[in-house]
């Protein structure tokens, strides 16, 4: 049975909240049929939709879960990491994720392609573009190549951008002044109010992670607070 998608992603992504259902390289978490439930949990608790690593992740969600599914293909861990190149990209289309994230830094790309490339394939597989940058201009740039959202997803992560333990809500508010896209909040919101907050600095929509869905991160938290 082919799963049911809503006639238009973004919209049902305004003013909702998105769940990211991964886990690290080496996390017990991180298995395909784990990551399924947690994507089901999620809509079972009122996401709008959720996002996940690899095609086959991708592919079982999609299977699964009755919400837009965002994918994105993470290969190694610096540089340009999250959806590299066109093939990663084209991968989840095929896999059936309805919006496709992708790091849209000013750092080159592994295959020598670019970010407008990368759209433009996506949007030739009947996909749309979720735009992971850092930083004000980043989001500018991407939006003017074509991507259909745009996310502060890398935004303490990547060069140019700055390290804090805070959701960066000075560049949420940036992107929702110079884009006409969707601006998405992404990056360390730990809790409902800093979700608001997002929204009301200007965001569409708000991705939670970690504090939703990593069990050993979170245990990990509360475990070093008890030590002496």
């Amino acid at each position: 049975m082919t799963p049911r998608r809503p006639a238009s992603p973004l919209a049902a992504l305004t003013g909702r909240l998105i769940v990211s259902c991964q886990a690290p390289p080496g996390d017990p978490m991180r298995d395909t049929g784990t990551l399924v439930r947690l994507a089901r949990s999620a809509e079972a608790g009122g996401a709008a939709a959720v996002r996940v690593n690899e095609p086959e992740v991708v592919a079982a969600t999609v299977a699964a879960v009755d919400l837009p599914v965002i994918g994105l293909w993470k290969e190694g861990d610096t540089g340009v990491y999250i959806t590299p190149t066109v093939r990663h990209a084209l991968a989840l289309v095929d896999a059936g994720a309805a919006i496709v994230a992708a790091d849209a830094t000013a750092r080159p790309r592994p295959d020598g392609s670019t970010f407008a490339d990368l759209v433009a394939a996506v949007h030739a597989g009947g996909g749309l573009v979720m735009a992971d940058v850092a930083t004000a201009d980043e989001g500018r740039e991407a939006a003017a190549q074509g991507a259909d959202l745009v996310s502060t997803t890398l935004s303490g992560y990547a060069p140019g951008s700055p390290r804090q333990t805070l959701p960066d809500l000075e560049l949420v508010a940036a992107l929702a002044r110079s884009v006409e896209v969707p601006v998405v909040a992404e990056g360390r919101i730990a809790a409902p109010e800093q979700a608001a907050a997002a929204l009301a600095a200007g965001a569409t929509s708000v991705v939670v992670g970690t504090a939703i869905t990593a069990p050993t991160a979170l245990t990990r938290l509360f475990a070093a607070g008890l030590t002496p």
